[in-house]
């Protein structure tokens, strides 16, 4: 398994995508609210293990890679997905053809 990271770098990963994410200031968002409260009551305290704190780091670290996921995948999908059907001229001209002309000046 691959290395999280610390707490902080995930937490401020997740409060990027969040921006990313909402139109409007993402502070006044409910997730926003949730995360910071989640973590400061997972922080680390004197105790020598602390498994919740683990736990959560690692449930946020997943979830960071589900936002960030989704973000790149939306990307991808309306830089890469078919516009449409294609006129016959616009697919002959996408790989470098011309279309026959008509006769009697047609086309």
């Amino acid at each position: 398994m691959a290395a999280l990271g610390s707490p902080l770098q995930t937490f401020r990963g997740l409060l990027r995508e969040l921006r990313y994410a909402s139109g409007r200031p993402y502070r006044d968002t409910p997730a926003y609210r949730h995360i910071v409260a989640a973590f400061r009551a997972h922080r680390v305290t004197s105790e020598k293990l602390c498994r919740a704190q683990q736990e959560l780091h690692f449930q946020a670290a997943t979830y960071l890679c589900l936002l960030r996921s989704v973000r790149e995948h939306t990307a991808l999908h309306r830089e890469y997905h078919g516009k449409g059907e294609r006129s016959p001229e616009e697919v002959a001209g996408l790989v470098g053809f011309r279309l026959p002309q008509q006769p009697g000046g047609k086309g």
